[in-house]
């Protein structure tokens, strides 16, 4: 099915952006480290770099975690809820969260374009960086948008799980 194949291929491009910008940010501040610090100068653009790179790690990292059902949720009231009911909330809130996310791309791209339209010609790079905000927000819409087209059924299998798992936990 091509919705899976999508899903394989964000995957294996979340894990290799999240962790190739993880390593380079490893080694952009560990050269700005030794540089600080043995000859008494620093690269001020390397700083700037690993705010994005950081920024990077974060969105891409955040996709695969939600991905992989690890990410947050404020689902307080799902344990009052039975099993049957979270299943037929499943899709309906990962739409929700969808929805969410894609306004918050749309308008995190508004801002972007906005910063690129009035960044100085020398900064521009930094602004092309800056992308990394819409864009990340645009993979966790897709995220959600997967979850709630292919996999629903199981997160909400899994939601009760925990939940029961919380339940057994809280009664000890």
């Amino acid at each position: 099915m091509i919705l899976i194949r999508l899903k394989r291929a964000l995957v294996q491009l979340e894990t290799v952006v999240a962790s190739g910008s993880l390593l380079l940010l490893l080694l952009l501040m560990l050269i700005q480290i030794i540089a600080r610090n043995v000859f008494e100068t620093g690269f001020p653009l390397l700083d700037v770099i690993s705010r994005h790179l950081v920024l990077f790690v974060i969105f891409f990292g955040a996709g695969l975690v939600t991905e992989q059902g690890q990410h947050i949720r404020i689902d307080v009231l799902a344990s009052l809820l039975s099993p049957q009911h979270r299943k037929m909330l499943a899709r309906p809130l990962l739409g929700l969260c969808a929805l969410l996310c894609a306004a918050m791309a749309w308008y995190a791209g508004l801002f972007w374009l906005g910063e690129w339209q009035y960044a100085p010609s020398n900064e521009r790079w930094a602004a092309v960086m800056a992308a990394v905000i819409p864009v990340g927000f645009t993979v966790l819409t897709l995220h959600f948008l997967l979850m709630a087209l292919l996999r629903s059924e199981l997160q909400s299998d899994q939601n009760a799980e925990s939940a029961t798992v919380q339940d057994k936990a809280e009664s000890t």
